[in-house]
């Protein structure tokens, strides 16, 4: 009997069980029938705890990450892949070679993305609005300030730095911990920053966009409204069809003085803010999984404006005996070998 079979309900495997947005996704993915496999690398993954099982895993950089993970698919008879985090997204793709729909873009898409100035040269050649973009190692010469330095490859806002004159643009640089080579100067857009997230699978076609207005954002976006506005749904649609995700994406643009979005990243993956798409209407993560399993309609893209986010914290309760079942405890998860798999408590 094969792994699958010993389940009564399919098996996704979702990563990066410490993300902001990840423990929700657990829980919304076993509500609407799924079994749920987490991994992380770090034992004090609120996540770990939420799954049917859950493992620890290699950072999705290492090159122990895809094996592990390869195993793990096949032990647990998964269907599924949702990949949450970037550094996993150019090896992933593997799996589907052993039967196991990944719920990430092409892999072409994926690489374009990845790094933000390739990104942001194939855009404006295609004509998509993106703010000015140089590498540090060009000159600063006739960019208005403020600037956004960051570095080419990298999530959320790790090394980003907001510069306000050429003389602090290179003091950043010469300081910075990232080659100038490794990083980008962007012109700071100044109006209003949305997240959108675009719904797409491998026949090309837009099911849904939605965007939503940030209203605090620490690293992660902290607070969002789901906010309508045609010409962010127009730039959206266009980079489906110009490049060709045929997957997932997140846009990430804020608009300019005149109003025109200008798109300054894109993440290959399912956004943090998914859970806000779910809840104004359009189930993304749920509605995209049961279309790469074969057995989901196509989502429509009715949703509600005007409902807000506020991520917070949430604690969950159970039996001292049933968290000791996981065999870690996360403050002294350093000193303990990763356990090959733990079962979740009910």
């Amino acid at each position: 009997m094969s792994a699958e079979q010993l389940h009564e309900r399919p098996t996704v495997v979702v990563t990066t069980a410490g993300s902001a947005s990840t423990p929700g996704t657990i829980q919304h993915l076993r509500r609407i029938g799924y079994r749920v496999v987490a991994t992380d690398m770090d034992a004090s993954a609120p996540g770990l705890y939420l799954a049917d099982r859950s493992y620890l895993v290699p950072p999705g950089c290492s090159d122990d990450f895809l094996p592990e993970l390869r195993g793990i698919c096949l032990k647990e008879g998964a269907v599924a892949l949702v990949p949450l985090v970037d550094e996993e997204l150019p090896v992933v793709g593997e799996l589907e070679y052993d039967g196991i729909a990944v719920l990430a873009p092409r892999a072409e898409f994926i690489a374009t993305c990845l790094d933000k100035y390739v990104l942001m040269d194939r855009l404006h050649a295609l004509g998509v609005p993106v703010p000015e973009t140089r590498l540090a190692t060009e000159s600063p010469d006739g960019l208005r300030f403020p600037v956004v330095v960051k570095p080419r490859t990298g999530r959320g806002s790790r090394g980003v730095t907001v510069c306000g004159s050429a003389a602090e643009l290179g003091r950043v640089i010469a300081a910075g911990p990232y080659p100038a080579a490794d990083l980008l100067v962007q012109e700071r857009v100044a109006g209003q920053e949305f997240t959108v997230s675009v719904v797409a699978w491998r026949d090309g076609a837009v099911q849904a966009v939605v965007p939503k207005e940030v209203m605090l954002k620490r690293g992660v976006t902290k607070f969002a409204v789901t906010r309508r506005n045609d010409r962010v749904d127009q730039v959206c649609r266009d980079i489906q069809t110009l490049l060709r995700a045929d997957g997932p994406f997140n846009v990430q643009l804020a608009l300019d003085r005149a109003g025109e979005p200008r798109v300054f990243e894109i993440n290959p993956r399912f956004s943090s803010t998914a859970p806000l798409t779910v809840a104004a209407g359009v189930d993304e993560i749920g509605g995209l999984v049961g279309q790469a399993l074969g057995d989901g309609g196509r989502l429509g893209c009715e949703w509600r404006e005007g409902v807000v986010m506020v991520r917070r914290w949430a604690d969950e309760f159970l039996p001292e005996h049933e968290f000791d079942r996981y065999g870690i405890r996360p403050a002294a998860s350093a000193a303990i070998p990763p356990p090959t798999g733990v079962a979740a408590a009910s």
